[in-house]
């Protein structure tokens, strides 16, 4: 048996989702792909693959029959959106996955903690930047005894980016800065996000830089690489770009931080490449890959949980 599922927002992301759920979910099948633009090459894919749609919103889903048999809604719309997305589903009885960065419903980061939250009703995928990231400063803090600061930049070809993603913006880097604390560890967290125009596109870039004590380099560089491996599990582009680099300060070199003082510790520079899968962009939208990757391992968790597996 599989649930089936409806996917709010028919674009970039949500087309994407669509196609990795039909391609390769276990325990999920798609069940109606909603929209607000009726000529959105999403719904137009989505109708040649068979798929219900409608192209009124949420409003339009609920009207529809298929609506009762629908067990897990992710939405691909934005954080204003999702509010109001949310409560209706919820009061539905459905599984909510929030690909906006709303941040309604708990933090998750599948290598992290996919188990802590599935009796939520609400799950916050956090933003592309923090799944490609959040793994590297939590792989950093579980072998440290503190990670004062972590700070990620996550660079993304423009093309990449839809009218959704940069509506969110603003909301990317609030939400992944706190993503950055409550999951992965850091006391402080501040993500920057950059749009590259480049051409030909290029594929996105992280990088993740740690203060951390406790901790010896090579302790650090093996979480580091296992987080990396464990990620590819799902994210089969994501990989490190080069050896994680290092730089210490003692007693007679602190580094002196505005608002927190003088640090004495070791400072992680990690450098990611994140490839994506080409379901729907092509490979340069990890960006795009990371996120839809990560909500389908999540609701397929839930999934495979309910299904008493």
């Amino acid at each position: 048996m599989k649930h089936k599922v409806a996917i709010l927002g028919s674009g970039n992301i949500g087309t994407d989702l669509m196609i990795k759920i039909m391609r390769t979910a276990k325990h999920l099948e798609m069940g109606v792909m909603v929209g607000v633009d009726p000529e959105s090459d999403g719904l137009a894919r989505a109708r040649r693959l068979n798929v219900a749609t409608t192209h009124e919103g949420l409003d339009g889903l609920v009207k529809m029959p298929e609506w009762k048999d629908i067990r897990v809604v992710f939405d691909a719309t934005s954080a204003y959106a999702h509010k109001r997305h949310s409560e209706i589903c919820i009061a539905a009885g459905k599984q909510v996955v929030d690909l906006t960065p709303a941040a309604i419903g708990p933090f998750t980061i599948p290598v992290v903690n996919i188990d802590a939250n599935l009796d939520q009703p609400n799950v916050n995928m956090v933003t592309c930047g923090g799944q490609a990231t959040i793994p590297m400063v939590y792989a950093v803090r579980r072998v440290a005894t503190a990670v004062p600061y972590a700070e990620i930049v996550a660079s993304i070809s423009s093309k990449s980016a839809g009218p959704g993603t940069r509506a969110n913006i603003d909301e990317f880097t609030e939400t992944t800065s706190h993503a950055i604390e409550k999951v992965g560890g850091a006391s402080r967290g501040k993500a920057i996000i950059i749009l590259n125009p480049a051409e030909p596109p290029v594929i996105m870039r992280d990088t993740v830089f740690t203060l951390s004590q406790g901790a010896e380099p090579e302790q650090i560089e093996e979480s580091v690489e296992a987080m990396v491996r464990d990620v590819q599990s799902y994210v089969p582009g994501y990989r490190l770009k080069q050896k994680v680099q290092f730089e210490r300060f003692g007693s007679n070199n602190p580094l002196l931080i505005p608002g927190y003082g003088e640090f004495t510790g070791i400072k992680s520079s990690i450098f990611l490449e994140v490839e994506g899968a080409a379901h729907y962009l092509p490979s340069y939208a990890g960006n795009l890959d990371i996120m839809t990757s990560a909500a389908l391992a999540t609701a397929e968790r839930w999934a495979d949980r309910k299904l008493g597996h």
